[in-house]
């Protein structure tokens, strides 16, 4: 965790509690105090660019680079002291200004608009095709069911009963699943059929074997006999009852499930077109981190190698295993100059600590930075970058719920318009209690889904919500977004569902006790 994160943590605690923060303009004064005795003096902020008329948000319409939480060169864009940048050029006389911290839903939004489309479809097999999005309609290629089938098991019976029984010659149980009966059944007669088995020729209904009964004939043979008239086509999945050839079955962008998958195969399908999923590494940021064992001599087990990999994977994306790398400017350098993937994901080092390289490597490596802090508790030092035409950066936080944060704002939309997913519908939900929010910035916080008297369904806000905390995630069925100011009870708020089952998260007595008891005090502020 880099000094700048630290400082968000602790500031946006105490922010919650009352209009200001006497901690962050210590914090401040005390950033800007050190910076003046070893760089430049810092100029004011300017004000925020004006956005551009109609069309997608755009870099160029008001998501100029904004300030990281308790940046000391967030005035200038200077990455520390003076004295030669990175790239080994002078560093330029006149500071660089910054506009303030991106509101939250612009960011998204300029999230979702970073990319121009999403990834060119392929030829998919249906084995490799699951969690992508169709890019062409799904058309039927044959009749469901193509052919006539028994929906039960019992008898093909031919006009009314009763009927004499007919055995087919070397089929003892009758017609099978997979058969194709080539006798026609005659008017009077019946047969033994199984379930999805063809119907033979002739055949009116089927007979379920429990409704009917076979006697044995006093001159031989047999005679099946039902206790009411069966009516015609009665147990009959008829051809193309379902759909016939050519019938649309589903949108150019649907979602492949695994139902999905069923029935592109009924329908004749070996592979689907569709967008492929988008390719991410993750860098994981500092020398403080562990990757087993109990935390020791300063150092910190790392969360977010853990989290971050199967979390992009439950977004449908392709992710490397998370790689770590020390706090090192030309290490990150070499390695996100090296990186092939069409998203970077890093964590830590996007404030102005000195151990924050994220914003220098950018400016060496000519990346565009489009969002650059964002107005958000937790995550407000996240980044979103351009290394190349197709190739992004998000920068999380290094604090694990502020990197959560920035998986929600930055992230998720910007995956989503490359794998040409639809973003989820708009839910809104009752707050069982109230939450205190920040005098300015959007909260993210962690709720679970509850049943009220009064309500029906709720949103329960859950404790441990601090910016390094992940209790309250970890019980978590979604983030309520919380407006500056915050929300009193039963106040609907938007809600960021998490990419998994609710059903995993703590739901009842003995899930809270084995948590823990993440449900603290409603609204508590970390």
């Amino acid at each position: 965790m880099t000094d700048g994160e630290t400082g968000g943590a602790l500031g946006a605690a105490r922010d919650d509690r009352r209009g200001g923060d006497p901690f962050e303009d210590a914090l401040a004064l005390a950033n800007h105090t050190r910076a003046t005795a070893t760089g430049p003096a810092r100029r004011p902020e300017t004000g925020p660019a004006t956005p551009s008329a109609g069309g997608p948000p755009t870099a160029d319409s008001g998501a100029a680079p904004a300030r990281g939480d308790h940046d000391p060169d967030a005035a200038t864009g200077s990455s520390g002291p003076s004295g030669p940048a990175e790239d080994g050029r002078p560093p330029s006389s006149a500071p660089r200004r910054r506009p303030p911290a991106t509101p939250w839903q612009r960011a998204r939004d300029l999230a979702a608009h970073a990319v121009a489309g999403p990834l060119a479809p392929v030829a998919t097999p249906l084995a490799a095709a699951l969690g992508r999005t169709l890019a062409v309609p799904l058309t039927a290629l044959t009749d469901l069911p193509s052919f006539d089938t028994s929906a039960m098991d019992g008898w093909a019976v031919s006009g009314p009963g009763p009927w004499r029984v007919d055995r087919p010659a070397g089929a003892a149980a009758g017609i099978l699943a997979g058969q194709a009966p080539a006798e026609v059944l005659q008017d009077g007669h019946a047969i033994a059929i199984a379930t999805g088995a063809r119907l033979p020729s002739g055949a009116t209904a089927v007979l379920r074997s429990e409704h009917g009964e076979v006697r044995d004939l006093p001159g031989g043979g047999r005679q099946l006999h039902a206790p009411r008239p069966v009516p015609p086509g009665q147990d009959i999945r008829p051809r193309g009852q379902e759909c016939r050839r050519g019938d649309h079955l589903l949108p150019a962008g649907a979602l492949v499930t695994p139902a999905v998958l069923g029935l592109a195969a009924a329908a004749g399908y070996d592979e689907l077109t569709a967008y492929p999923p988008p390719r991410a590494e993750v860098f994981v940021l500092g020398d403080e981190l562990l990757d087993h064992g109990l935390p020791q001599a300063g150092r910190i087990r790392d969360a977010l190698g853990p989290m971050l990999g199967p979390w992009l994977q439950a977004l449908g994306v392709v992710a490397a295993a998370p790689r770590h790398l020390a706090d090192d400017a030309d290490t990150l350098y070499t390695a996100l100059a090296e990186s092939t993937a069409d998203v970077v994901i890093t964590t830590g080092g996007t404030a102005a600590g000195p151990v924050d390289h994220v914003h220098p490597t950018l400016r060496r490596l000519g990346a565009e930075v489009l969002v650059d802090g964002v107005a958000v508790r937790p995550g407000h030092p996240m980044l979103l970058a351009r290394l190349a035409p197709r190739r992004h950066l998000v920068g999380l936080p290094g604090n694990p719920l502020a990197a959560v944060s920035g998986l929600c704002t930055l992230a998720e939309p910007l995956l989503r318009a490359l794998a040409a997913r639809r973003p989820p519908a708009p839910c809104r939900t009752p707050l069982t209690a109230p939450v205190h929010g920040h005098p300015h910035d959007t909260r993210l916080v962690p709720v679970a889904y509850r049943d009220d008297e009064r309500y029906g369904l709720t949103a329960e806000p859950l404790h441990f919500h601090g910016p390094a905390m992940l209790r309250g995630i970890a019980a978590a069925d979604a983030l309520a977004v919380v407006p500056p100011g915050g929300a009193q009870r039963g106040t609907e708020l938007e809600l960021l569902e998490l990419p998994w089952s609710a059903g995993w998260s703590g739901g009842g007595p003995a899930d809270r006790a084995a948590l823990g008891d993440p449900f603290g005090p409603a609204g508590g502020v970390a």
